[in-house]
């Protein structure tokens, strides 16, 4: 400090004042998204009568841990949890090989053609899936393919116009001088894509894993159109049956629907802190690039 009281260094104060501020700022934003999670999670954790106490107690005398196993024991939350699991993987792994494949080729190759397709590729992606459902129900019902998973998983194969989009603009920015350097040693084009670009993309790939899991996990109208037998069922329709059962027996128990919506949330949470470095990276390599 000068003897005047002022700091040696006036440029260093004020950059740690403009980040003390930004990061108060984002805590404030953040923290106003996050109440609605802790509400539910504190619900969860109550009896009937205290989740309506004035005021609200955020913290409960007693934790009721017991709401999660009667929300298990409410529908079969296993056989629920095995189908969306295996809906998911299925989904999740048909989406990465296709979209990858796809956005290698428009980002790598040269043919005829390449930026027209690609533009009619993106051009779908204005049509509201609202136009499509009657249609694509009318030919999955043909197919016999209703009431089974088939349509739920089989059009992932086909890729998503966003997913691809994604996966081609974040494949440009990978040098062409290891393609190069590939072929002249003998590598071939799906050698370089699955040895070179894919290693190179994996903050890329990150975020499709974490857009796709979420997007299946949480997907309530396919199901929900697509699926008629119980035993067929995902959590997202065994919680729309759990809230039936809670709302019809006259008293609503919000602490076991909520109880059961925190259970279905988990994976998301967990899947988003397993991919959150790569997306991070991702997203600060797509700044620095751009």
């Amino acid at each position: 400090m000068r003897p005047d009281g002022r700091s040696q260094f006036p440029l260093l104060a004020g950059i740690s004042l403009r980040y003390v501020g930004t990061y108060a700022a984002l805590m404030l934003l953040g923290s106003l998204f996050l109440i609605p999670f802790l509400w539910m999670l504190s619900v969860s954790l109550q009896d009937a009568q205290s989740m309506f106490a004035q005021p609200f107690r955020w913290i409960p005398d007693r934790p009721r841990w017991e709401n999660y196993a009667a929300a298990l024991s409410a529908v079969p939350f296993g056989r629920y949890l095995f189908n969306t699991t295996v809906i998911t993987a299925s989904v999740l792994g048909l989406t990465l090989f296709s979209c990858t494949l796809v956005a290698y080729g428009f980002s790598r190759l040269r043919f005829p053609g390449r930026d027209i397709l690609f533009a009619v590729c993106i051009a779908t992606m204005m049509l509201p899936g609202q136009v499509t459902m009657i249609p694509l129900y009318v030919a999955y019902a043909r197919l016999g393919w209703v009431d089974t998973y088939l349509p739920l998983i089989v059009p992932s194969l086909f890729g998503s116009p966003f997913y691809i989009f994604l996966l081609r603009q974040f494949f440009l920015t990978i040098p062409r001088e290891y393609d190069e350097a590939a072929l002249l040693d003998g590598a071939g084009r799906l050698r370089i894509y699955w040895s070179i670009v894919l290693p190179l993309a994996r903050p890329a790939l990150a975020t499709v894993t974490l857009f796709c899991f979420i997007g299946t996990w949480n997907d309530f109208f396919g199901p929900l159109i697509y699926l008629n037998s119980p035993e067929k069922a995902t959590l997202t329709l065994g919680l729309n049956m759990l809230k039936s059962q809670v709302i019809g027996s006259g008293s609503v128990q919000w602490h076991i629907l909520m109880a059961a919506s925190v259970l279905v949330m988990l994976p998301n949470i967990l899947v988003f802190f397993i991919a959150q470095k790569q997306f991070i990276r991702g997203i600060q390599i797509g700044g620095l690039r751009g």
